[in-house]
């Protein structure tokens, strides 16, 4: 993320996002294929609150600062379950395959869902925006679905393949994020007729839909899968919504999910060395 700051000009590289965003979505696919009984009543309490935070944090954008906050606010909110999520919660002895289901549940409803909901938040013709966002969700998310599936039925032994290129895999979330900041910094440093103020409001209207996730989050997983639907419900898939937010919005609503990204591995690394001390 520094880095990124730093070297804005990386911002011209923008367009592999997407790539790299379909490679990981691809490779958690090939890993995980979470069994039946993985799910449980919470996880549509999970997936009811995903939709509504996304709603509310518009509504609350409007109300802060007006539409470029709103949209900021909702593709912030609306992002499913980040890619990285059952990992911190290994790292916190907590029970992944409860965190895998929820990615699968909310990234693969909530990407199905977008086509009907980004006409509604963007105020645009809904026949065309719709067969835009199908074809950019689908090509994202269902299509290293399919591929994952179908390499997975052909050759059985390339489920193991992610587990021994985890550095790979890793790799590609740090250029991810590196872009996105990137992106982000030349977007700010750009920028002469934005009001300060309004990034200002970006910035913590994303900081309270970040605490209300992992907070929600806590609620809802009650005493057995707290930490875990915590995690599930705050860490977010950001990578997926700054691209929608790229491609049908503006580097300024972009921002949102951006912002978004400081928050939560600010407080992944909080939770990370609190884990570490304990066992420590």
């Amino acid at each position: 993320m520094l880095l990124g700051a730093l070297v804005p000009q990386a911002h011209a590289l923008s367009s592999a996002i997407r790539v790299l965003v379909m490679a990981m979505l691809f490779i958690v696919f090939l890993e995980t294929q979470p069994s039946r009984s993985a799910f449980r009543r919470s996880h549509g309490f999970l997936l009811a609150a995903n939709l509504a935070i996304g709603f509310a944090a518009w509504g609350l954008g409007w109300l802060v600062g007006g539409r470029e906050v709103a949209l900021a606010a909702f593709f912030a909110g609306i992002t499913p379950t980040a890619i990285a999520a059952p990992s911190i919660v290994s790292f916190l002895r907590g029970r992944v395959d409860y965190v895998v289901a929820a990615f699968f549940l909310t990234n693969l409803v909530v990407a199905a869902l977008l086509p009907l909901m980004l006409p509604l938040v963007l105020g645009r013709p809904t026949p065309h925006a719709f067969a835009q966002v199908s074809r950019s969700v689908g090509l994202i998310v269902f299509i290293p679905f399919a591929v994952a599936w179908l390499v997975r039925a052909v050759h059985a032994p390339a489920a193991a393949w992610p587990a021994r290129n985890r550095n790979l895999s890793f790799a590609m979330w740090v250029i991810a994020i590196f872009l996105i900041t990137a992106n982000a910094s030349d977007f700010i440093r750009r920028q002469t007729t934005t009001p300060h103020a309004v990034l200002a409001q970006i910035a913590v209207v994303s900081l309270l839909v970040c605490a209300a996730g992992f907070s929600i989050g806590r609620v809802i997983g009650g005493r057995k899968f707290a930490r875990e639907a915590s995690q599930s419900l705050g860490q977010k898939n950001t990578t997926f919504t700054i691209y929608l937010a790229l491609t049908y919005a503006s580097p300024l609503v972009a921002l949102g999910p951006t912002c978004y990204v400081v928050w939560h591995n600010l407080w992944n690394s909080w939770q990370l060395h609190r884990a570490a001390r304990a066992s420590a």
